[in-house]
């Protein structure tokens, strides 16, 4: 047994001296104590078991890792801790860590609104039944001769039996038996009012099952078992043996907790999602680069109710560095516009959303989110065919003036209400002259993109609140809470954005501070807030001649110095301001976190926070704008000291 232990201790410090996280000496120990769950029978021989249990993780450790230790670093995250190698090989980025904790949060509230939602559709179901049972006693009093009832029963419980044996196929096609429908609703209350009665049977929450189809090193998989109550099963996939036998490897050093939750799999994404169709109540989709070739088979897996998370951090195709790329990926084409990087969750979410309907199935945005490098979308998805046709009327198209900021959008559909019937009509069009009514350019088109809302502000409030009540439990707490707060004040219902120094730079005029401009705004009769994916942007639901009119009165009294004819600006103060602004300052000027100057928009922690190499790259010197030259000459050096062994 000292052996064993002075073995422990020696791979414990020569851990340590390969990170610069603080470790505790007898961590590994308290991994090791973990690494199998003690039995009510096993208490009697602890000394024995913690023995045993020591030379199975020093045994796994020599099978699986290098025999120079030196290669392994420990990374720790939240709660949970990850042996990574020294070599490319497996994929992680630290930047990712904004990710992973507000994905954590969102999750816990979906639990918390799943349980809600469970416990809501039992208590209608219980009522329900106790209406019919109070009718049936009612029917039964009437009743005169009691050995009907009898015979009506077991006619009853035949019908059950026959078509609890029989396949809705086969039921289908036969004509001679009639109200099929009704029996199979008399089949199924009569036994819901047999479970609420006797206590028995009632349907029970079965805890959540998370998918997380591109795991790498299983960090993300990890955090979910340790930091989320209420998840059952975490299944954590990958096409790459190397990344699934670094993740299998990560759940053993994780201990019971891990060991009994996450389980890994090598195999293709898309091929499991397809075969495992509403299995999920959550599908974590985190690609490196493009989440399109996933979307189709990840809709599917989702239970009804259940939530999708989504990443992409393909941005210069979505913000419209590659147009023609975007539109083969995401069916929309992009526009270059200061707000691009909205346009690209709304492109997003409407991808999403094209693939759902194929499966007469829908989505609910409850988060959408722009950080650092990629974009970050929370859907909930349902299944109904009814609901499915809104879809044209949550999608628009877009034209972007060339000549000044002006943009409008063109629903795709509309409505027409006639008592209780809804038809759907194409949308009307165009709601833009040839050529721009403000400056006299021609327009760009782009699209379509989800013009719904992207948030659901309710479970914004309540995300937010959750996150400051377990800040300790947040890694990346001041990021989060910030980029919550921001989006907590966007107008819900206003798409895209406009940015205040573009309208300046387009007039060739200083710029009136942002709080000036807001109350213009608001002293107009219109509403106005910041966003969360830029500084600078401003959401309003004031047309675009409001807005020049506004910045026109601003020119009157700041004037600028005299431009070609020809020019946008030139063309948009010759004509008078139809609506005299009043720049009296409003007091709703500033949002609430402002007024308390809570911060927004925090810089990045470190330098070189950003994307990283894709896993199994060599890490060059070409590298170091990207990785930074500590980490470039680390990898260089470990070349180096590997040459003499080969």
């Amino acid at each position: 047994m000292l052996f064993a232990e002075r073995r422990a201790f020696n791979l414990q410090l020569k851990l340590s001296s390969s990170t610069r996280t603080t470790i505790n000496p007898f961590s590994l120990l308290k991994h090791c104590s973990s690494f199998t769950a003690i039995t009510t029978h096993q208490v009697n021989c602890e000394e024995q078991h913690k023995e045993h249990t020591l030379n199975s993780i020093l045994h796994y450790i020599s099978l699986t890792m290098s025999t120079d230790l030196n290669d392994y670093k420990i990374i720790k995250e939240g709660e949970a801790e990850i042996l990574m190698h020294a070599k490319n090989e497996v994929f992680y980025n630290k930047t990712q860590v904004n990710n992973r904790d507000i994905s954590i949060a969102v999750l816990r509230e979906f639990i918390s609104r799943r349980k809600q939602e469970h416990e809501a559709t039992l208590s209608k179901r219980k009522k329900g039944t106790q209406k019919v049972s109070e009718n049936e006693s009612v029917k039964e009093e009437a009743e005169e001769v009691p050995c009907e009832t009898t015979s009506e029963d077991d006619k009853t419980n035949a019908k059950c039996e026959v078509e609890g044996n029989t396949s809705p196929e086969e039921l289908e096609p036969s004509s001679t038996i009639k109200g099929s429908d009704k029996i199979a609703e008399e089949c199924s209350t009569a036994g819901e009012q047999t479970d609420l009665t006797e206590g028995k049977g009632q349907v029970e929450l079965k805890p959540a099952r998370v998918l997380e189809a591109l795991s790498a090193s299983g960090l993300r998989s990890l955090r979910y078992a340790r930091e989320v109550e209420g998840i059952g099963q975490v299944v954590a996939l990958d096409n790459d043996i190397v990344s699934v036998e670094a993740c299998r490897r990560n759940i053993k050093f994780n201990g019971s907790v891990a060991i009994s939750k996450v389980e890994s799999h090598h195999v293709d994404a898309r091929v499991y999602m397809l075969t495992h169709p509403k299995e999920f109540d959550v599908v974590d989709l985190d690609p490196y680069g493009s989440p399109s070739v996933f979307l189709d088979s990840a809709v599917q897996s989702v239970a009804d109710g259940g939530i999708l998370m989504c990443t992409a951090t393909d941005m210069a195709v979505l913000c419209g560095g590659n147009g023609e790329v975007c539109y083969s990926k995401y069916g929309s084409y992009p526009l270059r516009g200061k707000y691009c990087h909205e346009m690209a969750l709304r492109i997003l979410l409407a991808s999403i959303e094209s693939h759902a309907n194929r499966y007469k199935r829908y989505i609910v945005p409850v988060l959408s989110v722009q950080m650092d490098f990629y974009v970050r979308v929370f859907v909930r998805i349902y299944s109904s065919a009814s609901a499915m046709k809104n879809t044209p009327l949550k999608l628009s198209y877009v034209y972007q003036c060339t000549g000044c900021d002006s943009f409008h959008l063109q629903p795709i559909g509309r409505t027409i209400s006639k008592n209780t019937s809804v038809r759907y009509l194409p949308g009307y069009g165009p709601v833009v002259p040839q050529d721009c009514s403000d400056c006299g350019k021609k327009f760009v088109m782009g699209g379509p993109i989800w013009s719904a809302p992207i948030h659901d502000q309710d479970w914004v409030g309540s995300i937010l609140a959750d996150v400051k009540s377990m800040k300790n439990r947040y890694p990346a707490y001041d990021r989060i809470s910030a980029v919550l707060t921001t989006v907590s004040e966007e107008l819900p219902d206003v798409p895209l954005f406009l940015s205040l120094h573009n309208l300046c730079a387009t007039l060739k005029c200083t710029s009136p501070s942002a709080v000036m401009f807001r109350s213009a705004v608001i002293n107009a009769g219109y509403r106005i807030s910041g966003t969360h994916v830029n500084p600078l942007g401003l959401k309003s639901d004031a047309p675009m001649d409001v807005i020049w009119d506004i910045m026109r009165c601003w020119v009157k009294n700041h004037p600028v110095k005299a431009q070609p004819e020809d020019q946008p600006g030139s063309v948009i103060l010759a004509k008078e301001p139809v609506l005299q602004a009043n720049f009296a300052r409003a007091i709703s000027s500033l949002s609430k976190a402002q007024a308390k100057k809570v911060v927004r928009f925090l810089p990045n922690p470190e330098r070189h926070w950003g994307p990283k190499l894709r896993a199994g790259r060599q890490i060059t010197s070409k590298h170091v704008s990207l990785l930074g030259p500590a980490a470039v000459n680390g990898a260089l050096n470990h070349e180096d000291d590997e040459d003499p062994k080969k």
